[in-house]
C-alpha cells in the first residue's frame, strides 16, 4: 500500500469520527424542537453536548486539513465546485457556536428563545448538506480535463443526493435520540426511547434505499459487507432502544454510520472525484495527491499528534460521562419555562 492509499484511508476515518461524534450532536440539536416540550427540557438537551460540540467540530477541521494537504486537487476541485453548499455549512457552524455560548448572557425568553431557534435550524441544515455532498462525491460530478467543475449548483441537487441528505438527516437525529436516551433521566428519556424507534424505522427505509442505490452503482465485494453491517447495526440499535438497553443502542447507531461512511469510501476507492463527463478525468488517490515526501513528513506528525488528540477528547467524555434531568437545572434557569 502506497501512502496516498494510506492517506485516503486516514481521511475516511476522520470524516468517520466526525460523523460519529457530531451526528448525536446535531441530532440532539434537531431535537430540541422535537423533543423538548419546555425551556428546562430544552437546557438538560443543550446540556448534554455542551462540554463536547465544539471537540467535535475538531474532526471536521483535521479531516478538512488533511485533505488539503494530502490531496489538494481534490481540496481545489471540491471547496470550489460545492463553495455554495460549504459556505452555507461553514455559516451554520459558526452561528451554531455562537447559541451555544450566548444563550445563556441573558435571562430574556425572546433572546433564549431566539438562540434555540437558531441551534435548531444549524443542526438540521448541515446534517442534511452533508449527506447531499457525500452523495454527489460518490455519485460523481461533471469535471473536465482540467480537474475543474463545470457543473452548477442545481446539478448536485440530484435525487440520489438528497436522498443521501434525508440518510444523513434521519440517522443523525436517531443517533441524538438513543444520546439522549443515554445521557437523560426522567420523562425525557422515556420519551427519547419512544422517538428514536419511530426517528430509527424512518432512517431504516431511507438508509436501505441509498445503500442498495450505491452498491448497485459503484459497489464491490468489500462495500456489499458495509452494506451488511450498516443495516444490521440499525436493526440491532432499535431492538436494544426497545429493551431500554441505551448503550448498546447508542453504539450500534454509531456502528450504523461507520459502516455507512466506510461503505460510500469503498465505493469511491481508487477515485477521490468521479467525473460523469469522462472516466479518464477522475480524480484520483494518484493523479490528486501530493507529492511522496509530504506525504512522509505529514504520516509522522499524524503519528505523534492523533493519540494524544484521542486520548484528551475520550477523557473529556469520561468527566462529562452522568446522566443529567431537569432536577439539575438551576431555578433562575428554568425560569420562564412554560410557553
Amino acid at each position: 500500500m502506497q501512502l496516498h492509499d494510506v492517506w485516503f484511508v486516514l481521511i475516511a476515518v476522520l470524516w468517520t469520527g466526525y460523523f460519529f461524534l457530531e451526528g448525536f450532536d446535531f441530532g440532539v440539536g434537531i431535537l430540541t424542537k422535537l423533543l423538548a416540550r419546555n425551556r428546562p427540557e430544552r437546557r438538560v438537551l443543550i446540556n448534554t453536548i455542551g462540554p463536547v460540540w465544539d471537540g467535535n467540530e475538531v474532526w471536521l477541521l483535521t479531516a478538512g486539513g488533511a485533505t488539503f494537504a494530502a490531496f489538494p486537487e481534490w481540496y481545489a476541485t471540491l471547496f470550489s465546485g460545492f463553495y455554495l453548499p460549504l459556505l452555507v455549512i461553514l455559516v451554520c457552524l459558526i452561528v451554531r457556536g455562537v447559541a451555544f455560548e450566548y444563550r445563556a448572557k441573558r435571562t430574556e425568553e425572546n433572546w433564549q428563545r431566539n438562540w434555540e431557534t437558531a441551534i435548531f435550524w444549524t443542526s438540521l441544515i448541515p446534517a442534511f448538506l452533508w449527506g447531499v455532498a457525500f452523495g454527489n462525491i460518490v455519485r460523481g460530478v461533471k469535471i473536465d480535463q482540467h480537474f475543474e467543475y463545470v457543473g452548477s449548483v442545481g446539478d448536485l441537487l440530484n435525487p440520489y443526493a438528497l436522498l443521501g441528505g434525508l440518510v444523513t438527516l434521519t440517522l443523525f437525529t436517531f443517533h441524538g435520540a438513543v444520546f439522549t436516551a443515554l445521557k437523560t433521566v426522567g420523562d425525557i428519556r422515556v420519551r427519547a426511547r419512544k422517538l428514536a424507534l419511530w426517528v430509527g424505522l424512518g432512517a431504516a427505509v431511507v438508509a436501505l434505499g441509498f445503500l442498495l442505490w450505491t452498491q448497485a452503482d459503484s459497489g464491490d465485494g468489500k462495500s456489499l459487507v458495509a452494506l451488511v453491517v450498516a443495516v444490521a447495526a440499525l436493526v440491532a440499535a432499535l431492538v436494544a432502544n426497545q429493551f431500554g438497553r441505551e448503550g448498546w443502542a447508542f453504539t450500534l447507531s454509531g456502528v450504523t454510520i461507520v459502516a455507512a461512511v466506510a461503505m460510500l469510501f469503498l465505493s469511491l476507492f481508487p477515485n477521490v472525484m468521479p467525473s460523469t463527463l469522462n472516466g479518464d478525468w477522475s480524480l484520483t488517490v494518484s493523479n490528486a495527491s501530493s507529492s511522496p515526501y509530504t506525504l512522509k513528513i505529514m504520516t509522522w506528525l499524524a503519528a505523534i499528534a492523533t493519540p494524544l488528540v484521542l486520548l484528551y477528547q475520550g477523557w473529556t467524555y469520561w468527566v462529562f460521562r452522568k446522566r443529567i434531568g431537569t432536577q439539575h437545572i438551576a431555578p433562575d434557569a428554568a425560569a420562564g419555562a412554560a410557553h
